[in-house]
Order: C-alpha cells, then sequence, then structure tokens
C-alpha cells in the first residue's frame, strides 16, 4: 500500500503514488451508529473514497467486491459461534483491521448479559424479557457473553465511542491509509470541558460525572449542557476510579448507583468492569 501523507486540502488526508487500496466495512452485534458515521461524513467521506475501493459495506450497497482488503473497519462485538468463527475469517483476509465503538471495544451495552445473576442481580432471562417480545428465540444463541473484537482477533486500532466521532474516524482512516499511527486523544473529557469553558458539572455543579475517568472524544457534549458525562467514550488512559467513587459516595451516590454508572456503554472495559467487581466484593 504506497500512499503519504499530504497537505494539499484539495487532494485530501492522503493521495496514492500506486494502486488504490481496498476497504471493507463489517457489522457484528449493534445499532449501526457506528456505520452511520461514516456515513454522515458527507463531503469528507467522498475525499476517502476517491482514495480508496470500498469493496464491501452493505450498509452503503449491495455491490460486494470478495477479499483481501488493505483494511476493514469494523463494528459490533461477538455474541454468537457464527459471529466468533466470522470474525476470524475477516482477520484472515484484511491487511489491517480497525474496530469501531462501545460494542466492538467493549463489548456494548448488550455485555450487561455478562453479568447476568451476579450478586444476586437479575438473570439474563429477565434481561431479554425486557427488550424482546419473543425471548425465546434467544435460546438458540450458544454463547452467554458479548465480547469485544479483541477477545477473538489481534485488532490494529480501536476507535472509542458510542457512537464515534466522525473527525476521529476520518482521522484513524487517513493514518491507517498512510501507515501511520493515529492521532487520537486518551486523556480526560475534563479538558475538553475546559478548552470549551464549560463549568465542572461535578465540583461546580455537584453532579455526579464521569467526565474525569472518561476518554475524551465527545467534545464535552453532555456537560455542556449542564449535565454528567455518562462515559459513552470509555476509560480513558490510566483513570483513577476508586478515587472516583469516593466523589460518588459524598454526591449521595450510593453502591448501587455507582454500579449502574460504571455498567453502561463500556460496561465490559476493563478498566470499568474492575472498579464494578471492586465494589460488589467490598458490598458482599
Amino acid at each position: 500500500m504506497a500512499l503519504h501523507a499530504t497537505s494539499d486540502a484539495a487532494a485530501g488526508p492522503f493521495v496514492r503514488t500506486g494502486p488504490r487500496p481496498t476497504l471493507a466495512v463489517w457489522k457484528f452485534a449493534s445499532c449501526d451508529g457506528c456505520q452511520l458515521t461514516l456515513l454522515d461524513c458527507e463531503d469528507e467521506l467522498l475525499a476517502v473514497a476517491g482514495q480508496v475501493d470500498i469493496a464491501y459495506f452493505l450498509e452503503a450497497s449491495s455491490a460486494t467486491v470478495d477479499g483481501p482488503y488493505d483494511v476493514s473497519l469494523v463494528e459490533g462485538s461477538i455474541t454468537t459461534e457464527h459471529d466468533a468463527q466470522r470474525i476470524r475469517e475477516i482477520r484472515a483476509q484484511s491487511g489491517k483491521l480497525v474496530v469501531l465503538g462501545a460494542c466492538a471495544t467493549a463489548g456494548g451495552i448488550q455485555a450487561l448479559r455478562n453479568f447476568a445473576g451476579a450478586d444476586g442481580g437479575p438473570d439474563a432471562s429477565v434481561y431479554a424479557a425486557s427488550i424482546y417480545a419473543h425471548p425465546e428465540a434467544l435460546e438458540a444463541l450458544p454463547l452467554a457473553t458479548s465480547t469485544p473484537i479483541s477477545e477473538h482477533v489481534f485488532v490494529d486500532f480501536e476507535l472509542r465511542g458510542c457512537p464515534i466521532d466522525k473527525h476521529q474516524l476520518l482521522e484513524v482512516v487517513s493514518a491507517t491509509l498512510a501507515g501511520r499511527k493515529p492521532q487520537v486523544p486518551a486523556y480526560a473529557v475534563c479538558l475538553e470541558c475546559k478548552r470549551r469553558g464549560v463549568p465542572c458539572v461535578l465540583v461546580a455543579g455537584g453532579q455526579p460525572c464521569l467526565g474525569p475517568a472518561t476518554q475524551a472524544g465527545c467534545g464535552a457534549l453532555c456537560p455542556s449542557f449542564g449535565r454528567g458525562c455518562y462515559g459513552c467514550f470509555g476509560p480513558m488512559e490510566g483513570p483513577n476510579l476508586p478515587a472516583l467513587s469516593e466523589r460518588f459516595a459524598a454526591l449521595g451516590v450510593d453502591a448501587d448507583g455507582w454500579l449502574r454508572a460504571l455498567r453502561t456503554y463500556n460496561a465490559y472495559a476493563g478498566p470499568f468492569r474492575k472498579e464494578a467487581e471492586r465494589v460488589e466484593r467490598h458490598r458482599s
């Protein structure tokens, strides 16, 4: 893949010096939100599309081309044996594999089933009955968990978010095609609040907020409207979750409330999962 970076805006974020690389986009258990973010790039996507052959992207076109592919973008978590086999096949025919969003990087909100029945909580059937009109249809699914792509195959890059940010997506695609490391922040949402001049909802507003432990990427969307961060972009690099737990407690949030905060879109992400397990051990 002979590509190099360019500063010529008209030529897009990169130019090719050889045959156009092939790009494939795949879906597993997810809501399609991350693929829609790719389609929402509009004008920017046209610049990217001019430099690659989009060989497989069922969200956009039924026309497909067989692999191998230079780059594969994958949305969704692995929830069935068929999924597990399929992601291995995709990995085998992909030069680079980039996973998109909370489902692909942390099992998604459907990973709540991984904790079903833990500590006397509801079992998976309770969750299923609250969502599906015919939950008995799920009995044919052999996997009891929803897991990120990285638990099954090697992943070249993980892009966080629920959904992902389109500017970060364009950066990752451009960097991957140009053969450089993507420039995606690993710091907390708090820095985005500071840059936007948003008053701290945790300190100044006295509201529970996961911003100090959550990776930046949303532009401090929720704090800019005066409410705490939900943790959509997953844990930042090296979060101090026990300290944030104490802060939540000082605001009147009990152990159950803290667990609910940790177990949303990124419940199975390592730091969030470990902190939730710590809380459950101390509570029992």
